[in-house]
């Protein structure tokens, strides 16, 4: 590699020095509260109050912390509820909003525009509020599955659709239509070009909501505490019981916390790839 290529962009812009530098701050600013939380998790409550986090030399040091938040406090059950969550309340959405997205990119159907712009439009309500009618809905007085996985999968469905919609829909409008119109000279149906087709090519976009929608999911507080019960609660809410009423249990929110963050990670970082790449495709279309 030649000195003046190592200087240039796969695009042949050259390098910007400051652009660097600036991407190299803000992830070391973005990185110190992890660390700052890692390092506080192995240390006892005494230490952590008398000293910060980059105090390193200072002592207090102790796995006790996730000893603790593993085996008596039954963090592992609720790994397992949040997966049981997360994983369905990102696939239902994704599934139902792909097949949409495909309607409305493909498709000609009577007020196929005003229904985009109502589905779009309801991105602005705030989830807060729909949760007393959802209550009743979910309710004894209505389903009666509130405390179930499936009271929360439909609320996570129902509330990630209208981006999911969006963002595909607009993600399909840039592929080729000439692929479709040969896909329906050759005589394949609908569902033949969508799966044969339009899902391949459309992965990036599916792994970036995928990576969004369970980030939502698995990070939810409000839907979890309200719709689960204390038999079956996520991860998140076990986090947020660890503090107790008078604060006793801090030495152990670090540690959970830091569990906490394993899936998320792994997720991101095996579907980083698609994330850029399904967003910006989806943002510059309309």
């Amino acid at each position: 590699m030649s000195a003046r290529s190592a200087v240039l962009m796969a695009d042949g812009r050259p390098r910007s020095r400051f652009a660097i530098v600036t991407t190299v701050v803000l992830c070391l600013l973005w990185t110190i509260p992890t660390l700052g939380l890692l390092l506080t998790s192995f240390r006892t409550r005494d230490a952590a109050r008398a000293h910060g986090w980059w105090e390193i030399f200072s002592g207090g040091w102790t796995f006790d912390n996730y000893d603790k938040v593993f085996n008596g406090n039954g963090m592992g059950g609720s790994f397992l509820n949040s997966l049981v969550v997360a994983v369905p309340a990102t696939v239902i959405p994704i599934m139902f909003a792909a097949f949409a997205a495909y309607a409305f990119t493909f498709m000609d159907f009577p007020g196929k525009d005003v229904i985009f712009v109502v589905i779009v439009a309801v991105m602005v309500v705030p989830i807060q509020v729909a949760f007393q009618p959802m209550l009743d809905m979910l309710g004894p007085r209505g389903l009666g599955v509130s405390g179930q996985y499936i009271a929360v999968w439909i609320l996570h469905t129902g509330f990630g659709m209208p981006l999911a919609i969006y963002t595909l829909r607009n993600y399909m409008t840039t592929l080729p239509r000439t692929v479709i119109e040969s896909a329906k000279i050759d005589g394949a149906s609908h569902f033949q070009t969508f799966w044969r087709l339009i899902v391949p090519m459309s992965v990036p976009a599916l792994a970036a909501f995928a990576i969004l929608q369970f980030l939502w999911v698995w990070n939810d507080l409000l839907i979890a505490k309200l719709f689960l019960s204390a038999d079956n609660s996520t991860v998140i809410v076990k986090l947020q019981g660890l503090l107790g009423s008078q604060g006793q249990g801090q030495e152990l929110l670090t540690a959970g916390a830091f569990i906490s963050m394993a899936i998320p990670m792994i997720v991101f970082f095996t579907l980083q790839r698609y994330f850029v790449r399904g967003l910006t495709a989806g943002a510059v279309k309309g």
